[in-house]
């Protein structure tokens, strides 16, 4: 597990909250993967698959990917200390495992700060988008959990995917 840093950055020595000042920190190319798990009960489920994922709303999949996206890129404007980030690449994975949707978001950059919280949103936002697109089969289904798998770039990089296996 990543050690805790002994002073909490967004906040000033009057412990009121602040935006990190990241204009001296060199820029490097950094990485963010995080996941996100969706449980429907078994008899959606399976009328999903039935159905090829689409209901009366649309393509769950489809929809869910590009909310995704829209979420990483929009993270900024939803989590008030973030920096606004131009990502080079957001990619959304949804694999339906049985019961589960897995959802895997990719995000990178050139930049100053990373992008976990772009990639924790994408995956986010994504789950939402599931749990909206299916609500009216049932409000059983259940966002189980939201992660960072990993991350490359500026001060440490981090791999939690072993600890998920």
């Amino acid at each position: 597990m990543a050690s805790t840093p002994s002073k909490l950055t967004h906040l000033d020595d009057a412990h009121q909250p602040q935006m990190v000042d990241v204009g001296g920190k060199a820029v490097t190319r950094r990485t963010a993967q995080a996941q996100a798990r969706v449980v429907f009960p078994a008899e959606v489920a399976t009328q999903l698959h039935a159905a090829g994922y689409v209901t009366p709303k649309g393509a769950v999949l489809t929809v869910a990917n590009l909310a995704g996206v829209m979420g990483a890129k929009a993270t900024s404007q939803l989590i008030p200390l973030c920096h606004p980030l131009a990502l080079d690449k957001c990619h959304i994975d949804i694999a339906m495992e049985g019961v589960e949707a897995r959802i895997v978001c990719t995000v990178s950059c050139e930049g100053r700060t990373g992008v976990e919280m772009e990639a924790l949103t994408g995956a986010s936002v994504a789950a939402l988008t599931l749990y909206d697109m299916c609500k009216a089969m049932s409000h059983d289904i259940v966002i189980a959990e939201v992660r960072l798998l990993g991350k490359t770039g500026g001060k440490s990089d981090l791999d939690f995917r072993q600890a998920s296996a």
